[in-house]
């Protein structure tokens, strides 16, 4: 009976230690500490294919956390609600934004956020809502089937404007165009003909002005030093004369015998002898 009991006492004891050494093992790989998670709701309007329940969260490319669960949402089918559980230490901001992202060529799925910096302040729960809920950012692959979309939406307005300017009026309009356009064309090299024969003539006619108008600075520039003094001189004389005349006039005006007798002669001067 003795021995019965030992053996079990032995076996509990080597099981409680066995039990507390892998406690101790999963401790000591976890560096002495407990890490503490947030969790945080996604909603995605774009599809989640290849995202799966345990796939990465990244922040600026550091592991924060996982996807914890994915579903629809019940009011509308068209979106995915992603609960995520994030390290409590991870800043999480109402200027952070989630984007679902591929690596590299390996195609592996998983959610990145990144915050923009327009607002620092916490992200809280709204009202109704159990967890803070972090807005999303279309993903490289939505962002490029757009700008295709975009571009072939393009291509078929460019398609059908070129279809309806081709159509057999415009073909004939465009023709008649440039039928008129050639004329116009003809007609100006007709015209600039006749303007460079005017051109050329003028030319020809300025040269035989040419002498013509050497001549005449010639002539003007004898006026100028030789005629022009010898015309001021005779004014000058004139001039003298005219006042000489008056002077006269006034004489026999006062006394008309000094045709006859003469003017009498100036009294001497002081010291002065006939």
């Amino acid at each position: 009976m003795d021995n019965e009991v030992n053996y079990t006492i032995v076996g509990a004891f080597v099981i409680t230690l066995t039990i507390a050494m892998v406690i101790t093992i999963i401790w000591l790989s976890s560096g002495l500490k407990f890490t503490q998670y947030s969790n945080y709701l996604v909603y995605s309007k774009e599809s989640v294919s290849g995202l799966n329940v345990d796939s990465t969260v990244e922040y600026n490319g550091v592991n924060v956390g996982t996807v914890k669960k994915i579903s629809l949402d019940p009011r509308d089918p068209r979106v995915v609600i992603l609960l995520i559980s994030l390290d409590s230490n991870t800043k999480v901001t109402r200027g952070t934004v989630a984007t679902l992202t591929t690596r590299g060529i390996t195609g592996v799925v998983f959610l990145a956020l990144k915050d923009t910096g327009h607002d620092l302040r916490p992200l809280l729960a709204s009202e109704g809502e159990s967890y803070p809920v972090i807005p999303t950012t279309p993903s490289l692959f939505t962002r490029l089937d757009i700008a295709l979309t975009r571009i072939t939406n393009n291509f078929d307005t460019l398609a059908n404007a070129f279809k309806s300017l081709l159509d057999k009026h415009n073909l004939d309009s465009i023709s008649q165009s440039l039928d008129n356009i050639d004329r116009i064309t003809t007609g100006l090299a007709g015209s600039t003909n006749k303007f460079s024969s005017i051109i050329n003539n003028t030319e020809s006619a300025s040269q035989q002005f040419l002498p013509l108008i050497n001549n005449t600075k010639s002539t003007m520039r004898s006026l100028e030093t030789q005629t022009l003094p010898s015309i001021y001189n005779t004014i000058n004389t004139m001039n003298d004369l005219m006042k000489n005349l008056n002077d006269v006039s006034q004489k026999l005006k006062q006394n008309p015998a000094v045709i006859i007798r003469g003017t009498a002669p100036s009294p001497l001067g002081p010291g002065e002898r006939r």
